[in-house]
């Protein structure tokens, strides 16, 4: 048995990370319709989290990207972190923020599961030109 690569365990991390930004995102604003979260505009515990999805990210894409051999896994993992981190900071300053907030998070998810093909997918593939 072929043991993974060594980065998969920060690629199912960051997967789980930005999949779980997404969801957060969706849902609190349809979670916190009608309570009293609305009446009194307390998101001091919110944006916390915020900063708790981008130093989970942060360091799932700091270590599937440690020692890897394709620039191109690492710059769409780090480009995707950067507008990630970048939209979540300053998503009170525009909606267009937000926006690019879910667009970072899918380039994340999108990233991981390029990063998980590379290194254990196309490995496994055997290609025979006839």
């Amino acid at each position: 048995m072929k043991a993974e690569h060594s980065h998969s365990k920060a690629d199912y991390i960051g997967i789980l990370g930005s999949v779980l930004c997404i969801v957060h995102c969706l849902l609190m604003p349809a979670l916190a319709f009608g309570t009293t979260m609305t009446a009194h505009h307390d998101h001091a515990g919110l944006i916390s989290l915020d900063y708790l999805f981008i130093l989970i990210n942060g360091v799932a894409v700091y270590f599937a990207t440690k020692n890897h051999k394709s620039v191109a896994v690492r710059a769409i993992l780090w480009g995707s972190l950067a507008l990630f981190s970048v939209s979540l900071i300053f998503e009170a300053a525009h909606p267009a923020f937000i926006w690019l907030g879910y667009i970072g998070s899918a380039l994340l998810i999108i990233g991981h599961l390029l990063n998980l093909y590379i290194c254990q997918i196309a490995p496994k593939m055997k290609w025979k030109v006839s």
